[in-house]
């Protein structure tokens, strides 16, 4: 504006030229599409997704390491003292902007186990569908009987003279449900909820003590974080063992076998995600003296996204576990 002169703006770092986010972009789809690829051959049962597999680990290996060099160098830059307070701004907006896009993903899930559980689900077990494909099919929530299994397994499917699937469909013997207030304490994803919520907390306590100038605290809490943190990846691993040993639950269990997985699967690899952020916080602070009262953007975007995590947990309790 007039009147102005160049002194009067903030000095604003633009960093050199760099191939990391082509890079990021590049291996995160590698990573896409050897996850989509593998998933897709389980019901193939053809053994194409050995090399599907192979291209997700490499792909998420070399993604990791474009990330840890990517945010070396950010790091570094800030300690340097080429953040301005305008730059800094556009860090949280882009984070903010990285957790929205989350949510949307998460909400995709959601809206097709909406989808499922009140248009398609239903739909197979009336009208023309059920008389001519699924007839003896009787829809619920959750979906234990498959309509496979309704007519008589694949066999009786080929010999009707339809194959509507190319795979084998048999349902769970029991759903990850509800069991009760009476077992309530026996109920591994009630304890899951004990601990990812505490670890909110923890994680609040952690960055209020941080505000404060308090080091010694925030190390203290942010380990008690780290630490609830990883014990709910455990419990998680240990439902799963659950899941195929005693529920007969498993990725190829129809619908419900499906939705539980990619659902509860993709929650728990943000919760890997977050966990992996904030240890990496964690390690700065103790090993390296890094953050101060007024200059902590990296745990602060770090929590903000555990707390969200968190949230996803409570929709996942709420439209996978509980209705």
């Amino acid at each position: 504006m007039a009147g102005q002169k160049t002194e009067d703006f903030q000095t604003y770092y633009v960093p050199e030229q760099s191939s990391m986010a082509i890079l990021a972009s590049v291996t995160l789809a590698m990573t896409v599409y050897g996850v989509a690829g593998g998933i897709n051959a389980l019901s193939a049962g053809d053994g194409s997704g050995s090399t599907s597999w192979f291209l997700f680990g490499a792909g998420l290996a070399m993604f990791i390491t474009v990330l840890g060099v990517w945010f070396g160098l950010t790091i570094k830059e800030n300690l340097q003292g080429m953040n301005s307070e305008q730059l800094k701004r556009s860090y949280r907006i882009g984070m903010q902007w990285f957790i929205f896009s989350e949510v949307m993903f998460f909400f995709s899930f959601f809206l097709a186990l909406f989808y499922f559980r009140v248009v398609s689900g239903p739909d197979l077990a009336e009208g023309a569908t059920n008389s001519i494909l699924w007839n003896g099919f009787n829809y619920d929530w959750p979906l234990l009987a498959t309509p496979q299994d309704a007519i008589g397994g694949v066999d009786a499917q080929a010999k009707a003279g339809y194959l509507a699937n190319n795979g084998q469909f048999v349902g769970a013997d029991k759903a990850m449900t509800w069991p009760g207030f009476s077992n309530l304490l026996s109920w591994l994803p009630f304890w899951n909820t004990v601990i990812l919520v505490t670890s909110s907390v923890t994680c609040e306590f952690a960055h209020h003590a941080l505000k404060h100038g308090d080091k010694s605290k925030f190390n203290r809490w942010l380990g008690a974080t780290l630490v609830l943190a990883f014990v709910f990846v455990g419990c998680q691993a240990f439902e799963y063992y659950e899941a195929y040993a005693h529920y007969g639950l498993t990725l190829t269990t129809g619908a419900y076998g499906s939705i539980f997985f990619m659902i509860t699967g993709f929650h728990g690899f943000h919760v890997c995600l977050g966990a992996i952020m904030l240890l990496v916080q964690w390690l700065r602070s103790v090993g390296k003296g890094h953050f101060s009262s007024e200059d902590h953007f990296g745990f602060e975007a770090s929590a903000w996204y555990w707390h969200f995590v968190d949230v996803v947990w409570i929709f996942v309790m709420l439209v996978v576990y509980l209705f």
